[in-house]
């Protein structure tokens, strides 16, 4: 049987949306969002992260099994999506920086 993924989904999802609001803040105090698109791609992996975080935690405390799998896989699916948006955020600002 497969180990359960929604305890590590719980827990980098967490992690990276903290790490997604601190760049948020960033650009806010930088007021380096006007110019790029890099804060809609950091709110949105926000909300991914936060939802995914979400589906995660229901997962593990559901008692029916055909429910857990589904909110670790909904959990799993925001997570990778989340995660595409903190990439596309990290090569905007590598470009930023290069130019």
């Amino acid at each position: 049987m497969m180990e359960k993924k929604s305890p590590h989904i719980l827990n980098a999802s967490s992690n990276l949306l903290g790490f997604s609001l601190i760049i948020i803040t960033s650009l806010k105090i930088t007021k380096m969002s006007e110019h790029t698109h890099l804060d809609e791609f950091a709110g949105l992996a926000s909300i991914l992260f936060a939802f995914s975080s979400f589906f995660s935690f229901l997962a593990i405390r559901t008692e029916k099994n055909k429910l857990e799998t589904q909110y670790e896989t909904i959990a799993d699916y925001l997570f990778l999506i989340a995660l595409f948006c903190i990439v596309l955020a990290v090569i905007i600002v590598t470009v930023k920086i290069i130019d």
